[in-house]
């Protein structure tokens, strides 16, 4: 019965997993590519649990989304932003694995080359 018991509690952890999965992604851009996307929705998914909204409300989901995107942003765009939110989001992202980033020069690394 041991058995019985193990493959049901598997059953429901896939299935709660699948569940969040299927929530998540109502909030995908459409201009996303798959790989953002994948990096993206593992980020959600990492903190949805700690990110719910309460029954008054609240907008914990919507500053989950906003700093999946800030994360993403920076990431995939280069986009920059206070360093407080940028360690924060990392911090976040720590573990979360995304192969062939692109590569970004910022402004202050053009002006310096420019002086030399």
């Amino acid at each position: 019965m041991v058995g019985g018991e193990a493959a049901a509690a598997v059953e429901e952890l896939v299935s709660g997993v699948r569940q969040a999965a299927d929530f998540a992604e109502q909030f995908r851009s459409y201009s996303e590519s798959e790989k953002q996307w994948k990096a993206r929705v593992e980020f959600i998914l990492r903190h949805l649990p700690d990110y719910r909204d309460p029954p008054d409300g609240g907008g914990r989901l919507d500053q989950l989304l906003s700093l999946s995107m800030v994360w993403a942003n920076h990431l995939f765009l280069g986009c920059s932003y206070n360093k407080d939110l940028l360690d924060k989001v990392m911090e976040m992202a720590d573990g979360i694995e995304v192969e062939d980033l692109p590569q970004f020069t910022t402004r202050s690394e053009l002006m310096k080359k420019n002086q030399s």
